[in-house]
Protein backbone atom coordinates (compact mmCIF):
# COMPACT_ATOMS: atom_id res chain seq x y z
CA UNK A 1 0.00 0.00 0.00
CA UNK A 2 1.09 3.55 -0.72
CA UNK A 3 2.21 5.34 2.13
CA UNK A 4 0.63 8.73 2.76
CA UNK A 5 2.12 11.66 1.93
CA UNK A 6 3.49 13.73 4.84
CA UNK A 7 1.85 16.65 5.76
CA UNK A 8 4.18 19.69 6.57
CA UNK A 9 3.38 21.99 9.44
CA UNK A 10 -0.66 22.08 8.56
CA UNK A 11 -3.31 23.45 11.05
CA UNK A 12 -6.14 20.94 11.36
CA UNK A 13 -9.01 22.42 10.03
CA UNK A 14 -7.93 21.78 6.08
CA UNK A 15 -9.57 19.09 4.95
CA UNK A 16 -8.27 15.64 3.64
CA UNK A 17 -7.06 15.04 -0.06
CA UNK A 18 -5.96 12.24 -1.80
CA UNK A 19 -5.21 11.42 -5.18
CA UNK A 20 -8.70 10.62 -6.38
CA UNK A 21 -9.23 7.16 -5.03
CA UNK A 22 -11.20 6.43 -1.79
CA UNK A 23 -13.59 8.84 -2.01
CA UNK A 24 -11.38 11.87 -1.21
CA UNK A 25 -11.27 14.71 -3.33
CA UNK A 26 -8.81 14.70 -6.37
CA UNK A 27 -5.53 17.09 -5.64
CA UNK A 28 -4.59 20.00 -7.81
CA UNK A 29 -2.25 19.64 -10.43
CA UNK A 30 0.33 22.14 -9.90
CA UNK A 31 2.51 23.70 -12.53
CA UNK A 32 5.93 25.70 -11.43
CA UNK A 33 7.00 28.29 -13.32
CA UNK A 34 10.34 29.79 -13.39
CA UNK A 35 11.24 32.60 -15.11
CA UNK A 36 15.15 32.82 -16.31
CA UNK A 37 17.02 34.97 -18.08
CA UNK A 38 20.87 33.50 -18.11
CA UNK A 39 21.11 31.56 -15.13
CA UNK A 40 21.79 28.00 -16.01
CA UNK A 41 23.70 26.98 -12.40
CA UNK A 42 20.49 28.54 -10.67
CA UNK A 43 18.17 26.90 -13.02
CA UNK A 44 19.89 23.67 -12.63
CA UNK A 45 19.83 24.52 -8.38
CA UNK A 46 16.37 25.30 -8.58
CA UNK A 47 15.04 22.37 -10.81
CA UNK A 48 17.46 19.62 -8.51
CA UNK A 49 15.80 21.11 -5.46
CA UNK A 50 12.05 20.38 -6.89
CA UNK A 51 12.95 17.24 -8.12
CA UNK A 52 14.37 16.14 -4.34
CA UNK A 53 11.20 17.63 -2.67
CA UNK A 54 8.91 15.70 -4.91
CA UNK A 55 11.02 12.73 -3.54
CA UNK A 56 10.52 13.98 -0.09
CA UNK A 57 7.00 15.24 0.07
CA UNK A 58 5.45 12.73 -2.68
CA UNK A 59 2.40 14.36 -4.14
CA UNK A 60 -0.27 12.70 -6.07
CA UNK A 61 -0.03 9.42 -8.16
CA UNK A 62 2.74 8.80 -10.28
CA UNK A 63 4.63 5.96 -12.28
CA UNK A 64 7.45 4.61 -11.84
CA UNK A 65 9.18 7.94 -10.16
CA UNK A 66 7.40 9.74 -12.94
CA UNK A 67 5.20 12.70 -11.81
CA UNK A 68 1.77 13.28 -12.83
CA UNK A 69 0.24 16.25 -10.49
CA UNK A 70 3.27 18.67 -10.69
CA UNK A 71 5.07 19.97 -14.07
CA UNK A 72 7.29 22.66 -14.76
CA UNK A 73 7.49 26.03 -17.54
CA UNK A 74 10.57 27.17 -18.17
CA UNK A 75 9.77 30.70 -19.43
CA UNK A 76 13.01 31.88 -20.88
CA UNK A 77 14.28 35.66 -20.99
CA UNK A 78 18.16 34.92 -21.73
CA UNK A 79 20.21 37.05 -24.15
CA UNK A 80 23.39 34.77 -24.12
CA UNK A 81 23.09 31.77 -26.93
CA UNK A 82 25.10 29.44 -24.85
CA UNK A 83 22.56 29.98 -21.71
CA UNK A 84 19.78 29.13 -24.08
CA UNK A 85 21.32 25.75 -25.23
CA UNK A 86 22.16 25.21 -21.77
CA UNK A 87 18.64 25.84 -20.08
CA UNK A 88 17.23 23.61 -23.01
CA UNK A 89 19.35 21.22 -21.77
CA UNK A 90 18.83 21.29 -18.23
CA UNK A 91 15.00 20.98 -18.98
CA UNK A 92 15.37 17.48 -20.82
CA UNK A 93 18.07 16.48 -18.35
CA UNK A 94 15.25 17.42 -15.11
CA UNK A 95 12.33 15.71 -17.62
CA UNK A 96 14.61 12.25 -17.95
CA UNK A 97 14.42 11.94 -14.45
CA UNK A 98 10.37 12.15 -14.13
CA UNK A 99 9.45 15.65 -13.70
CA UNK A 100 7.64 17.12 -16.93
CA UNK A 101 9.08 20.47 -18.29
CA UNK A 102 7.84 22.07 -20.99
CA UNK A 103 10.20 25.17 -22.37
CA UNK A 104 8.95 28.32 -22.98
CA UNK A 105 11.67 30.25 -24.84
CA UNK A 106 11.62 32.87 -27.50
CA UNK A 107 10.25 30.60 -30.59
CA UNK A 108 7.48 29.89 -28.46
CA UNK A 109 6.41 32.83 -26.75
CA UNK A 110 6.41 34.66 -30.47
CA UNK A 111 3.72 31.54 -31.35
CA UNK A 112 1.89 32.43 -28.72
CA UNK A 113 1.15 36.04 -29.43
CA UNK A 114 0.96 35.29 -32.85
CA UNK A 115 -2.06 33.54 -31.54
CA UNK A 116 -3.55 36.34 -30.82
CA UNK A 117 -5.44 38.83 -33.17
CA UNK A 118 -3.11 41.85 -34.27
CA UNK A 119 -5.46 44.06 -32.65
CA UNK A 120 -5.46 42.08 -29.48
CA UNK A 121 -1.47 42.21 -29.11
CA UNK A 122 -1.57 46.08 -30.13
CA UNK A 123 -4.07 46.56 -26.63
CA UNK A 124 -1.42 44.45 -24.68
CA UNK A 125 1.74 47.32 -25.29
CA UNK A 126 1.53 48.23 -21.80
CA UNK A 127 1.31 44.56 -20.32
CA UNK A 128 3.57 42.46 -22.58
CA UNK A 129 5.41 45.40 -24.93
CA UNK A 130 6.73 44.67 -28.18
CA UNK A 131 9.01 41.91 -27.76
CA UNK A 132 9.72 41.43 -31.31
CA UNK A 133 11.85 45.05 -31.18
CA UNK A 134 14.05 42.84 -28.92
CA UNK A 135 13.68 39.10 -30.24
CA UNK A 136 11.88 38.43 -26.77
CA UNK A 137 15.72 38.70 -25.03
CA UNK A 138 16.18 40.78 -21.97
CA UNK A 139 12.20 41.85 -21.96
CA UNK A 140 12.44 41.58 -18.23
CA UNK A 141 11.00 39.23 -15.36
CA UNK A 142 7.47 40.72 -14.89
CA UNK A 143 6.91 40.76 -19.12
CA UNK A 144 8.03 36.81 -19.02
CA UNK A 145 5.82 36.06 -16.28
CA UNK A 146 2.59 37.88 -18.03
CA UNK A 147 3.33 35.76 -21.47
CA UNK A 148 4.04 32.81 -19.25
CA UNK A 149 0.09 33.24 -17.60
CA UNK A 150 -1.36 33.80 -21.04
CA UNK A 151 0.37 30.37 -21.70
CA UNK A 152 -0.98 29.18 -18.66
CA UNK A 153 -4.49 30.04 -19.35
CA UNK A 154 -4.25 28.54 -22.51
CA UNK A 155 -2.83 25.20 -21.34
CA UNK A 156 -5.75 25.09 -18.22
CA UNK A 157 -9.40 24.86 -19.49
CA UNK A 158 -12.71 26.52 -18.19
CA UNK A 159 -12.91 23.55 -15.30
CA UNK A 160 -9.56 23.11 -14.83
CA UNK A 161 -8.33 22.96 -10.93
CA UNK A 162 -4.21 23.61 -11.39
CA UNK A 163 -2.67 25.73 -9.49
CA UNK A 164 0.24 27.71 -11.08
CA UNK A 165 3.33 28.44 -8.23
CA UNK A 166 5.79 31.51 -10.07
CA UNK A 167 8.98 31.33 -8.80
CA UNK A 168 12.23 32.99 -9.19
CA UNK A 169 15.10 31.20 -10.48
CA UNK A 170 17.47 31.57 -7.63
CA UNK A 171 15.34 30.07 -5.10
CA UNK A 172 15.31 26.69 -3.86
CA UNK A 173 12.13 24.67 -2.28
CA UNK A 174 14.27 24.44 0.55
CA UNK A 175 14.11 26.84 3.87
CA UNK A 176 17.14 28.03 6.05
CA UNK A 177 16.86 27.03 9.52
CA UNK A 178 18.92 28.58 12.76
CA UNK A 179 20.90 25.87 13.89
CA UNK A 180 24.01 25.33 15.81
CA UNK A 181 27.01 25.62 14.75
CA UNK A 182 25.75 26.88 11.49
CA UNK A 183 22.47 27.26 9.76
CA UNK A 184 21.24 24.51 7.67
CA UNK A 185 19.46 24.76 4.43
CA UNK A 186 16.72 21.89 4.53
CA UNK A 187 13.96 19.98 3.13
CA UNK A 188 11.15 20.88 5.76
CA UNK A 189 8.02 22.28 4.12
CA UNK A 190 5.47 20.23 2.51
CA UNK A 191 4.73 22.86 -0.23
CA UNK A 192 2.33 21.14 -2.48
CA UNK A 193 0.39 19.26 0.02
CA UNK A 194 0.03 23.06 1.85
CA UNK A 195 -1.42 24.42 -1.31
CA UNK A 196 -3.28 21.51 -2.41
CA UNK A 197 -5.33 21.68 1.11
CA UNK A 198 -5.33 25.93 1.64
CA UNK A 199 -7.30 25.97 -2.33
CA UNK A 200 -9.20 23.01 -1.79
CA UNK A 201 -11.13 25.75 0.40
CA UNK A 202 -12.55 27.44 -2.41
CA UNK A 203 -11.53 30.76 -0.32
CA UNK A 204 -8.05 31.54 -2.00
CA UNK A 205 -7.56 33.09 -5.78
CA UNK A 206 -4.11 34.21 -5.03
CA UNK A 207 -1.63 33.44 -2.18
CA UNK A 208 1.88 34.63 -1.95
CA UNK A 209 4.84 33.13 -0.05
CA UNK A 210 8.08 35.18 1.33
CA UNK A 211 11.88 34.12 1.15
CA UNK A 212 13.75 33.04 3.78
CA UNK A 213 17.87 33.56 3.28
CA UNK A 214 19.12 36.44 0.89
CA UNK A 215 16.99 39.53 0.93
CA UNK A 216 14.51 40.07 -2.06
CA UNK A 217 15.88 43.54 -2.27
CA UNK A 218 18.62 45.60 -3.88
CA UNK A 219 21.65 46.60 -2.05
CA UNK A 220 21.06 50.13 -2.99
CA UNK A 221 18.04 50.28 -0.44
CA UNK A 222 20.27 48.44 2.11
CA UNK A 223 23.53 49.79 1.99
CA UNK A 224 23.49 51.92 5.07
CA UNK A 225 22.08 49.18 7.48
CA UNK A 226 24.82 47.04 6.09
CA UNK A 227 27.77 49.42 6.59
CA UNK A 228 26.14 50.00 10.23
CA UNK A 229 27.04 46.06 10.70
CA UNK A 230 30.50 46.39 9.02
CA UNK A 231 31.20 49.31 11.83
CA UNK A 232 30.14 46.49 14.14
CA UNK A 233 32.25 44.11 13.23
CA UNK A 234 35.62 46.35 12.76
CA UNK A 235 35.26 48.02 16.55
CA UNK A 236 34.41 44.65 17.86
CA UNK A 237 37.54 42.92 15.97
CA UNK A 238 39.65 46.12 17.33
CA UNK A 239 39.11 44.69 20.64
CA UNK A 240 40.54 41.09 20.69
CA UNK A 241 43.69 39.40 19.66
CA UNK A 242 43.95 38.35 15.65
CA UNK A 243 45.45 35.13 16.90
CA UNK A 244 43.27 34.13 19.38
CA UNK A 245 40.09 31.69 18.74
CA UNK A 246 37.54 33.31 17.20
CA UNK A 247 34.65 34.46 19.68
CA UNK A 248 31.81 35.52 16.44
CA UNK A 249 29.90 32.49 16.34
CA UNK A 250 27.06 33.53 18.53
CA UNK A 251 23.46 32.65 17.21
CA UNK A 252 22.55 35.55 14.74
CA UNK A 253 19.72 37.89 15.63
CA UNK A 254 16.51 36.63 14.30
CA UNK A 255 15.89 39.18 10.88
CA UNK A 256 12.42 40.40 11.11
CA UNK A 257 10.01 41.74 8.61
CA UNK A 258 12.26 44.40 6.33
CA UNK A 259 15.28 44.30 8.81
CA UNK A 260 17.37 44.55 6.15
CA UNK A 261 15.53 47.66 4.48
CA UNK A 262 17.02 51.39 4.76
CA UNK A 263 13.44 52.75 4.68
CA UNK A 264 10.97 50.00 6.56
CA UNK A 265 9.41 52.79 7.87
CA UNK A 266 7.65 53.55 4.33
CA UNK A 267 6.40 49.92 4.53
CA UNK A 268 5.03 50.44 8.14
CA UNK A 269 7.66 48.74 9.60
CA UNK A 270 9.75 49.69 12.90
CA UNK A 271 13.06 49.94 11.60
CA UNK A 272 15.96 48.12 12.97
CA UNK A 273 17.70 50.73 15.30
CA UNK A 274 20.71 48.50 16.44
CA UNK A 275 23.65 46.92 14.18
CA UNK A 276 23.64 43.02 13.72
CA UNK A 277 26.67 40.94 15.00
CA UNK A 278 28.37 38.90 12.21
CA UNK A 279 28.33 35.45 12.62
CA UNK A 280 31.41 33.54 11.69
CA UNK A 281 30.54 30.92 9.16
CA UNK A 282 33.74 28.98 9.69
CA UNK A 283 34.07 25.80 10.84
CA UNK A 284 36.71 23.77 12.70
CA UNK A 285 39.85 25.81 14.36
CA UNK A 286 40.33 29.46 13.28
CA UNK A 287 41.20 32.71 14.87
CA UNK A 288 39.84 36.39 14.41
CA UNK A 289 42.40 37.37 11.56
CA UNK A 290 40.98 34.16 9.42
CA UNK A 291 36.83 35.31 10.23
CA UNK A 292 37.51 38.35 9.27
CA UNK A 293 39.46 37.68 5.66
CA UNK A 294 36.35 35.00 5.40
CA UNK A 295 34.14 37.88 5.99
CA UNK A 296 36.50 40.84 4.08
CA UNK A 297 35.90 37.85 0.91
CA UNK A 298 31.70 37.76 1.69
CA UNK A 299 32.12 42.09 0.70
CA UNK A 300 32.03 42.08 -2.81
CA UNK A 301 29.22 39.55 -2.79
CA UNK A 302 26.92 41.91 -1.47
CA UNK A 303 26.13 44.10 -4.66
CA UNK A 304 24.96 40.84 -6.06
CA UNK A 305 22.05 40.71 -3.15
CA UNK A 306 23.92 38.52 -0.40
CA UNK A 307 23.84 40.11 2.86
CA UNK A 308 26.63 38.74 5.29
CA UNK A 309 25.03 40.27 8.79
CA UNK A 310 20.73 40.22 7.66
CA UNK A 311 20.35 36.40 6.20
CA UNK A 312 16.56 35.08 7.71
CA UNK A 313 15.80 32.18 8.64
CA UNK A 314 12.42 29.89 8.89
CA UNK A 315 10.30 30.30 12.12
CA UNK A 316 7.58 27.85 11.90
CA UNK A 317 4.22 29.50 12.96
CA UNK A 318 1.79 28.70 15.92
CA UNK A 319 -0.84 28.44 13.28
CA UNK A 320 1.49 26.27 11.23
CA UNK A 321 1.13 28.30 7.32
CA UNK A 322 -0.90 30.97 9.12
CA UNK A 323 -2.97 32.70 6.57
CA UNK A 324 -3.47 36.25 6.64
CA UNK A 325 -5.12 38.59 4.54
CA UNK A 326 -2.13 40.17 2.08
CA UNK A 327 -1.21 43.05 0.60
CA UNK A 328 2.45 42.40 -1.23
CA UNK A 329 3.34 39.87 -3.72
CA UNK A 330 6.46 38.19 -3.85
CA UNK A 331 6.84 37.46 -7.55
CA UNK A 332 9.22 34.85 -6.75
CA UNK A 333 6.85 32.84 -4.57
CA UNK A 334 3.34 33.21 -5.25
CA UNK A 335 0.59 31.01 -7.01
CA UNK A 336 -2.74 31.09 -7.96
CA UNK A 337 -5.68 29.00 -9.76
CA UNK A 338 -6.97 29.82 -13.30
CA UNK A 339 -9.53 32.55 -11.81
CA UNK A 340 -5.93 34.46 -10.23
CA UNK A 341 -4.35 34.45 -13.76
CA UNK A 342 -6.04 37.27 -14.72
CA UNK A 343 -4.27 39.43 -12.72
CA UNK A 344 -1.29 40.29 -14.18
CA UNK A 345 1.49 42.46 -13.70
CA UNK A 346 1.00 45.81 -14.00
CA UNK A 347 3.45 47.90 -16.13
CA UNK A 348 5.34 45.25 -16.69
CA UNK A 349 7.50 46.98 -20.19
CA UNK A 350 8.17 49.87 -17.91
CA UNK A 351 10.79 47.30 -15.90
CA UNK A 352 10.69 48.79 -12.52
CA UNK A 353 11.21 47.02 -9.25
CA UNK A 354 8.54 46.78 -6.73
CA UNK A 355 6.22 45.23 -8.95
CA UNK A 356 4.95 42.59 -6.57
CA UNK A 357 4.24 45.17 -4.13
CA UNK A 358 2.28 47.41 -6.76
CA UNK A 359 0.12 43.78 -8.00
CA UNK A 360 -0.60 43.13 -4.67
CA UNK A 361 -2.63 46.26 -3.75
CA UNK A 362 -4.24 45.79 -7.13
CA UNK A 363 -5.21 42.49 -6.21
CA UNK A 364 -6.33 43.29 -2.82
CA UNK A 365 -8.42 46.16 -3.69
CA UNK A 366 -9.90 43.79 -6.44
CA UNK A 367 -10.61 40.51 -4.48
CA UNK A 368 -9.91 41.49 -1.00
CA UNK A 369 -9.98 38.02 1.30
CA UNK A 370 -9.16 35.63 -1.76
CA UNK A 371 -5.68 37.26 -1.51
CA UNK A 372 -3.78 35.68 1.36
CA UNK A 373 -0.03 35.08 2.33
CA UNK A 374 1.03 31.78 4.07
CA UNK A 375 4.04 30.50 5.96
CA UNK A 376 5.33 29.01 3.31
CA UNK A 377 8.79 30.87 2.20
CA UNK A 378 11.62 29.22 -0.51
CA UNK A 379 15.34 29.71 0.17
CA UNK A 380 16.54 32.88 -1.71
CA UNK A 381 20.36 32.56 -2.75
CA UNK A 382 22.00 34.92 -4.97
CA UNK A 383 24.96 33.27 -5.68
CA UNK A 384 26.08 30.11 -6.72
CA UNK A 385 28.90 28.95 -4.63
CA UNK A 386 30.03 32.65 -4.36
CA UNK A 387 29.22 33.15 -8.20
CA UNK A 388 26.69 35.33 -9.43
CA UNK A 389 24.96 35.25 -12.89
CA UNK A 390 22.94 37.70 -14.81
CA UNK A 391 21.52 40.65 -12.88
CA UNK A 392 19.66 43.29 -14.59
CA UNK A 393 20.89 46.61 -13.86
CA UNK A 394 24.06 45.82 -12.30
CA UNK A 395 27.02 46.43 -14.40
CA UNK A 396 30.56 44.70 -13.00
CA UNK A 397 34.18 45.71 -14.90
CA UNK A 398 36.97 44.07 -13.32
CA UNK A 399 36.64 45.02 -9.34
CA UNK A 400 34.34 47.95 -9.99
CA UNK A 401 30.24 47.12 -9.45
CA UNK A 402 27.89 49.73 -11.06
CA UNK A 403 24.72 50.03 -9.19
CA UNK A 404 23.00 52.45 -11.65
CA UNK A 405 20.61 50.61 -13.66
CA UNK A 406 19.16 49.06 -10.59
CA UNK A 407 19.11 51.48 -8.11
CA UNK A 408 16.96 53.84 -10.97
CA UNK A 409 14.66 51.17 -11.05
CA UNK A 410 14.45 50.56 -7.54
CA UNK A 411 13.69 54.20 -7.09
CA UNK A 412 10.83 54.75 -9.92
CA UNK A 413 9.44 51.35 -8.79
CA UNK A 414 9.43 53.19 -5.13
CA UNK A 415 7.24 55.87 -7.03
CA UNK A 416 4.99 53.71 -8.65
CA UNK A 417 4.07 51.93 -5.53
CA UNK A 418 3.20 54.89 -3.48
CA UNK A 419 1.59 56.67 -6.48
CA UNK A 420 -1.00 53.28 -6.71
CA UNK A 421 -1.33 53.03 -3.37
CA UNK A 422 -2.93 56.92 -3.63
CA UNK A 423 -4.63 55.89 -6.94
CA UNK A 424 -6.28 52.78 -5.33
CA UNK A 425 -7.40 55.07 -2.53
CA UNK A 426 -9.39 57.30 -5.31
CA UNK A 427 -10.94 53.84 -6.82
CA UNK A 428 -8.15 53.13 -9.43
CA UNK A 429 -8.01 51.43 -11.56
CA UNK A 430 -12.25 51.10 -12.04
CA UNK A 431 -12.06 55.16 -11.24
CA UNK A 432 -8.90 56.43 -13.45
CA UNK A 433 -8.18 59.84 -12.94
CA UNK A 434 -7.04 62.55 -16.05
CA UNK A 435 -3.51 62.17 -17.13
CA UNK A 436 -3.07 65.36 -15.80
CA UNK A 437 -4.11 64.02 -11.89
CA UNK A 438 -2.09 61.23 -12.18
CA UNK A 439 0.89 62.96 -13.52
CA UNK A 440 0.51 65.39 -10.51
CA UNK A 441 0.60 62.52 -7.85
CA UNK A 442 3.42 61.22 -9.79
CA UNK A 443 5.52 64.50 -9.02
CA UNK A 444 4.33 64.82 -5.79
CA UNK A 445 5.48 61.39 -4.38
CA UNK A 446 9.02 61.26 -6.53
CA UNK A 447 9.69 65.03 -4.73
CA UNK A 448 9.11 62.66 -1.36
CA UNK A 449 11.55 60.08 -1.97
CA UNK A 450 14.08 62.08 -3.16
CA UNK A 451 14.14 63.90 0.03
CA UNK A 452 14.65 60.13 1.74
CA UNK A 453 16.93 59.20 -0.76
CA UNK A 454 18.98 61.86 -0.24
CA UNK A 455 18.74 61.78 3.95
CA UNK A 456 19.87 57.84 3.21
CA UNK A 457 22.54 58.58 0.91
CA UNK A 458 24.14 61.26 3.45
CA UNK A 459 24.01 58.64 6.50
CA UNK A 460 25.37 55.97 4.15
CA UNK A 461 28.57 58.37 3.25
CA UNK A 462 28.38 59.57 7.24
CA UNK A 463 28.66 55.94 7.71
CA UNK A 464 31.15 54.75 4.88
CA UNK A 465 33.80 56.61 6.89
CA UNK A 466 33.08 56.25 9.89
CA UNK A 467 33.64 52.48 8.62
CA UNK A 468 37.13 53.60 6.81
CA UNK A 469 38.42 55.61 10.11
CA UNK A 470 37.44 51.76 12.27
CA UNK A 471 39.56 50.36 9.33
CA UNK A 472 43.07 52.57 9.15
CA UNK A 473 43.03 52.98 13.50
CA UNK A 474 43.04 48.98 13.34
CA UNK A 475 47.06 49.10 12.25
CA UNK A 476 48.53 47.14 14.79
CA UNK A 477 45.73 44.26 14.27
CA UNK A 478 46.41 44.24 10.40
CA UNK A 479 49.84 44.13 10.70
CA UNK A 480 49.27 40.95 12.70
CA UNK A 481 46.76 39.17 10.83
CA UNK A 482 46.86 36.16 8.17
CA UNK A 483 47.05 37.36 4.73
CA UNK A 484 46.12 40.72 5.57
CA UNK A 485 46.68 41.93 2.36
CA UNK A 486 43.82 40.50 0.92
CA UNK A 487 41.76 41.30 3.66
CA UNK A 488 42.55 44.73 3.43
CA UNK A 489 42.30 44.87 -0.86
CA UNK A 490 38.77 43.19 -0.36
CA UNK A 491 37.46 45.90 1.80
CA UNK A 492 38.89 48.78 0.40
CA UNK A 493 37.50 47.59 -2.83
CA UNK A 494 33.93 47.44 -1.11
CA UNK A 495 34.44 50.70 0.13
CA UNK A 496 35.57 52.03 -3.06
CA UNK A 497 32.51 50.31 -4.25
CA UNK A 498 30.20 51.84 -2.19
CA UNK A 499 31.63 55.56 -2.61
CA UNK A 500 31.29 55.14 -6.50
CA UNK A 501 27.55 54.19 -6.18
CA UNK A 502 26.90 56.57 -3.35
CA UNK A 503 29.23 59.12 -3.37
CA UNK A 504 28.93 62.72 -4.60
CA UNK A 505 29.45 61.91 -8.32
CA UNK A 506 27.30 58.69 -8.17
CA UNK A 507 25.69 58.07 -11.56
CA UNK A 508 22.90 56.18 -9.49
CA UNK A 509 22.13 59.34 -7.49
CA UNK A 510 22.76 61.34 -10.83
CA UNK A 511 19.79 58.92 -12.70
CA UNK A 512 17.08 60.49 -10.57
CA UNK A 513 17.67 63.81 -9.88
CA UNK A 514 18.76 64.21 -13.68
CA UNK A 515 15.26 66.49 -14.68
CA UNK A 516 15.28 65.30 -18.17
CA UNK A 517 15.75 62.13 -17.34
CA UNK A 518 13.07 62.18 -14.44
CA UNK A 519 10.77 63.99 -16.72
CA UNK A 520 10.49 60.94 -19.33
CA UNK A 521 10.26 58.51 -16.71
CA UNK A 522 7.37 60.06 -14.96
CA UNK A 523 5.75 60.79 -18.62
CA UNK A 524 5.59 57.31 -19.27
CA UNK A 525 4.60 56.34 -15.81
CA UNK A 526 1.62 58.37 -16.11
CA UNK A 527 0.86 56.81 -19.41
CA UNK A 528 1.05 53.33 -18.53
CA UNK A 529 -1.24 54.29 -15.19
CA UNK A 530 -3.52 56.18 -17.40
CA UNK A 531 -4.53 53.03 -19.19
CA UNK A 532 -4.64 50.92 -16.57
CA UNK A 533 -8.51 50.15 -16.88
CA UNK A 534 -8.37 49.94 -20.51
CA UNK A 535 -4.63 46.93 -19.55
CA UNK A 536 -7.17 45.20 -18.01
CA UNK A 537 -9.69 44.96 -20.64
CA UNK A 538 -7.26 44.03 -22.95
CA UNK A 539 -5.77 41.60 -20.66
CA UNK A 540 -9.18 39.46 -20.83
CA UNK A 541 -9.49 39.96 -23.97
CA UNK A 542 -6.53 37.94 -24.64
CA UNK A 543 -7.66 35.36 -22.26
CA UNK A 544 -11.12 34.58 -23.78
CA UNK A 545 -9.18 34.67 -27.33
CA UNK A 546 -6.97 31.78 -25.92
CA UNK A 547 -9.94 30.02 -24.81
Amino acid sequence: MRPEPRRGDLPSPLPGRGPGGGGLPPRHRITVIIPVADRPRQLANILASLLELCRTFPYGDDDGGRQHHVAVLVADDSADAAAIRRHREIAQEVEAQGLPVLYFGATEQAALLRALPAAQRQALQHVVGEPETTGFRHKGAAVTRNLASLLAWQMSGAADDRLFMFVDSDEQFKVRIAASPQDRDVFAINYFDCLDRIFASGDVDVLTGKVVGDPPVSPAVMTGNFLADVIGLLEAMASVDPSSPCAFHAASAQVGDAAYHDMADLFGFVPATDPFSYRCTLIGDHNHALCLADFAAKLDHFFDGEHPTRSSTYLPGAAGIDLQPARTVYTGNYVCNRAGLVHFIPFAPLKLRMAGPVLGRLIRAAIGPRFVSANLPLLHTRTVHGDAEFRPGVSRAAANVDLAGEFERQFFGDVMLFTVERLVGMGYPAHTPGIETIRQILDATAGELQEKYSAKRALILTRLDLAITCFNASQRWWNLAADSRKTRANFQRFFANIRHNFGMDSNCHHLIADPVHRADRLTEMAQALACGSGDTAAWRAALASLQ
